[in-house]
């Protein structure tokens, strides 16, 4: 196999691996086909108005100020006299698209929709605004207009403010939540005059949706413990109480209102959200009004936090939902029909109605979600052949209809409690089997990617070992391929017919043989095996079993850094100490010293604050005049440099790139000054920013290509955009990085005279265009696996090292306010994958240095970087969970996606390192003309 086509391969591969956990552990749960239930009785409200705080965390509405009293005193009082409250358990992703879907639409949304955007609708799904008879929703443009879409027939209403409203940096946001009151209100007061309007409102089954932004958007832009959003939480307390005075009193006070309170989701203390942080997941829930019980005194209740106390709420009973129940709450208070894929269960004690009505409800509950399962059933059934299908035994045929019967007889016998304690087993045996069902190919989808996985991670071994080293000579036979390839293509063909006839998605095609080529690979590769266990029997047992235990060692230590990032700085501290251990530090003492030096300087940054931390721009400007200065030592030694490595072009690229970074040093400074007051994003600061990003990727091919001189042009260009997306101490991370890589290049100069391997070229003059002498490369040594494992850890920790935490919401969202500030989640989301980025070409750049310096091919140190990560990969794989608290869940999630993104990464910042250090582009000088 061919370079190229091998990376692309390994590309492809890994992008299954990836997408694959999705599919094995959170696909759609959706299922069609179900009729809509309904309780039978006369529901106690003609009308809901749902306030849904986006954003809101519980802690920050339920607790007291310092001076005791409450964030927002019109619901406190509603909690403590006239409703009942509680907290809403979301899931993972804490995204606004999957927490409104939970709330509106009773189901949780598939992890993968975080990805699908926010103003479709990527499934088709039934809501309590679609089966309502009228809904109207004010609020932001990303999350109204997905409802609308869902609903058959037009009798959803939405009323949006602009998209460009929702900026982080200009207005207070909390105008956002303003507007929608005040169109609340004109909306009412022009329906007196709107006959038709009016008769709409005056009809049962209506649905009001509020849907107020502002708490959200200020949190990402200013924390949740910040002045601006507790502001925010007063503004929409009052506002909450005005519009419910207004509709009671538009309604003449007939006590048929409906009131709920809630959130989509919490948000960590360093304004992010997306994972499963109890910051994220605990939201707050207050009902009120028609059909609502009122405030239960109790004299002890047990919960596991310490919330009660601290929110001083002890003697209130404390309703506890997971977000899903919200859904058929609403569908019961105002008498419409359950989402068809409403997973959730009616919270009774929230009602305040006769036992009758609670039973016939929960009895309608139980029976939509049955409907459910049965339809999962049979399309389960249909799909798998009749020999291999294993049914969900507790739920029958006959079981089904004996519940249903029983719990039919004791609503008919007046028994309501025990008929309500039977649907509610028979809602857990439904969500059990649902569940069941649901996870019914996830053993034999996750054996095949974890087949394939070993196979490739073999796979490469083998390669590396053929290609690149002295330990096989053998030649394999064509007759042995031809027979195997038909063997293999047989057994392909097998498991594509028993998944045609089982009429399997085209995604279990790719997943069930995938292993087929990769162990076809594998196994062609026989002979290599052969010769690979001979020499390693001849090998001394104690040897070979200390480098596998080694190697263990190193890969378990990256392994527990996602774990805890202070395991990196334990990590450097040990390469601080290698020079020593091996003797380097004897012919090189300088070079040693500062190696030490700079370790112990990078093993600091692990160990500080996370995200989460202040913004300290002091630090931001005091790293770009560091830059500066280190530029200025490094322009006079260039101006110094003998006239054959030097002309006036390379110069002038240095002067831009130093004035890019002296731009960015004031852009930063700029924007951050006009942020705090409340001016906005400056346009010149947007224009300048989004060049510097642009020329950042071309100034360093405008520079020479010898071996310092380029390097040290990436670093600058490339500080120049991270400055840029800075907000604290991480701004100085990429010189000490890239200090240390520089030095890493002469220390394995070094090691490889110390092992008598080759000749010490000079790194002054080495150029990165003449080091492509295919018979200058030589064969692997067992030194480069130090090599490359010192690549991967050094990629880990340009990842840990900045603050990052192991979690798809480690970042802070106030890195991109020199870019844009009104909010775009993939603009925003494409900035801050740069800002991971920008420390991982600086490690592979210097990386392709010590590749070509220590004269090896470019491939063999990458394949066993390949082999590390697959290793890694492969531990996080099998430590995917999808149950347990939804802080492990999003963890489990977070650590496999990152490590496979890393792999991926590494792959795309190989080919990225080759370019940035070979390539150069020449500028057309201008002509001199002589006058005579």
């Amino acid at each position: 196999m061919g370079i190229p086509v091998f990376i692309l391969a390994g590309l492809l591969v890994h992008c299954v691996f990836l997408v694959s956990i999705f599919e094995i552990y959170f696909s759609s749960p959706l299922v069609h086909g179900m009729t809509p239930q309904q309780t039978p009785l006369l529901p106690p409200a003609k009308r809901l108005v749902l306030f849904v705080a986006d954003g809101l965390r519980a802690d920050s509405l339920y607790e007291l100020n310092s001076n005791n009293t409450p964030q927002a005193p019109y619901l406190r009082g509603i909690l403590e006299n006239n409703g009942s409250w509680g907290i809403s358990h979301t899931r993972v992703p804490t995204e606004s698209r999957p927490g409104h879907v939970a709330l509106i639409a009773g189901f949780y949304e598939d992890v993968s929709a975080v990805a699908k955007g926010w103003k479709e609708n990527p499934v088709e799904f039934d809501s309590v605004f679609n089966e309502s008879k009228y809904t109207w929703s004010w609020g932001s443009p990303d999350i109204l207009p997905m409802f609308a879409k869902g609903a058959t027939g037009d009798h959803v209403y939405t009323f949006c403010y602009t998209a460009e409203s929702e900026d982080f940096g200009a207005q207070d946001a909390a105008e956002l939540d303003v507007w929608v009151f005040d169109h609340v209100k004109s909306f009412f007061n022009s329906s007196r005059s709107n006959q038709t309007l009016f008769s709409a409102l005056n009809e049962d089954k209506v649905v009001l949706f509020l849907h107020l932004l502002g708490i959200d958007t200020n949190g990402h832009a200013h924390r949740p413990n910040s002045r601006e959003y507790k502001e925010n939480i007063k503004k929409v307390d009052e506002g909450v109480k005005e519009i419910a005075s207004m509709i009671d009193n538009f309604y003449g006070n007939d006590g048929k209102t409906a009131f709920i309170l809630t959130s989509d989701h919490g948000m960590t203390d360093w304004g992010t959200h997306g994972a499963g942080h109890p910051s994220e997941t605990l939201t707050p829930l207050i009902v009120w009004g028609a059909g609502v019980n009122y405030p239960q005194k109790v004299t002890s209740q047990f919960f596991e936090d310490n919330f009660l106390k601290e929110w001083k709420l002890e003697n209130l009973k404390r309703l506890d939902v997971n977000q899903a129940d919200i859904a058929p709450l609403m569908a019961s208070l105002i008498g419409v029909p359950f989402p068809l894929n409403s997973v959730g269960t009616l919270p009774l004690e929230y009602l305040n109605n006769s036992a009758h009505f609670k039973a016939e409800s929960m009895f309608t509950n139980a029976v939509q979600i049955l409907e459910q399962f049965k339809v999962k059933m049979s399309h389960k059934k249909e799909t798998t052949l009749s020999f291999l299908f294993t049914p969900f035994k507790p739920l029958s045929d006959s079981e089904q209809i004996n519940f249903l019967k029983k719990a039919r007889l004791y609503i008919q016998q007046q028994k309501y409690d025990e008929a309500v304690s039977l649907c509610k087993t028979l809602i857990n045996l439904a969500l059990e089997g649902l569940s069941y069902y649901h996870t019914y190919d996830r053993l034999f989808l996750g054996l095949s990617i974890a087949v394939s996985f070993v196979g490739w991670t073999a796979y490469v071994i083998l390669v590396i070992i053929k290609t690149y080293t002295n330990l096989t000579k053998t030649i394999q036979a064509n007759k042995e391929s031809t027979v195997l390839f038909y063997s293999f293509a047989v057994v392909g063909m097998i498991i594509a017919f028993f998944l045609l006839i089982q009429t399997s998605p085209w995604t279990y095609y790719i997943y069930c043989l995938l292993p087929v080529p990769v162990w076809y690979a594998v196994v062609r590769e026989l002979p290599v095996i052969q010769d690979l266990a001979a020499n390693l029997l001849s090998l001394h047992i104690g040897q070979t079993m200390g480098f596998l235990l080694v190697c263990t060692l190193g890969i378990e230590i990256l392994v527990f850094s996602f774990f805890y990032r202070s395991t990196l700085t334990i990590g450097l501290l040990v390469f601080a100490g290698w020079p020593v251990i091996t003797q380097l530090w004897i012919q090189a003492k300088t070079t040693a010293l500062i190696w030490t030096l700079l370790c112990v300087l990078l093993a600091v940054f692990p160990l500080m604050p996370v995200v989460g931390r202040e913004s300290n721009i002091p630090l931001v400007i005091a790293a770009g005049l560091l830059t500066l200065l280190i530029s200025c030592f490094s322009l006079a030694s260039l101006c110094n440099s003998k006239n054959k490595y030097r002309n006036n072009e390379d110069l002038k690229v240095h002067f831009y790139q130093m004035l890019s970074v002296a731009l960015s040093t004031y852009v930063v400074s700029s924007t951050h000054d006009s942020l705090k007051n409340k001016q906005g994003l400056p346009i010149l600061n947007q224009i300048i920013s989004w060049m510097t990003l642009v020329s950042s990727s071309v100034l360093p091919l405008l520079s020479p290509t010898f071996l310092f001189q380029r390097l040290f042009s990436i670093l600058l260009s490339l500080m120049s955009t991270y400055l840029l997306l800075s907000t604290g101490y991480e701004a100085l991370f990429p010189l000490v990085l890239s200090g240390l890589m520089f030095v890493w290049i002469s220390m394995e100069q070094e090691a490889l005279q110390h092992y008598g391997l080759s000749l010490k070229p000079k790194l002054a003059v080495f150029n990165f265009t003449c080091a492509t002498d295919i018979t200058q490369f030589r064969q692997l040594h067992l030194d480069d696996v130090r090599r490359a494992f010192f690549f991967v850890f050094f990629i880990v920790t340009a990842f840990f090292g900045t603050g990052n935490i192991a979690s798809v919401n480690s970042f802070d969202p106030a890195s991109v306010y020199c870019f844009l500030t009104v909010f775009s989640p993939f603009m925003m989301g494409g900035l801050l994958l740069l800002k991971v980025v920008i420390p991982f070409v600086l490690v592979s750049c210097a990386f392709e240095a010590v590749q070509v310096t220590t004269q090896l091919s470019s491939k063999s140190l990458f394949l066993i970087v390949l082999v590390l990560s697959d290793i890694m990969a492969l531990h996080f794989f099998f430590l995917v969970k999808d149950y347990g608290s939804w802080l492990d869940i999003g963890t489990s999630i977070s650590h496999y996606v990152l490590v496979m993104s890393l792999t991926i990464f590494m792959m795309l910042m190989n080919g990225l390192a080759q370019l940035l250090t070979t390539q150069r582009l020449e500028l057309p000088r201008r002509t001199k003309h002589h006058f005579t």
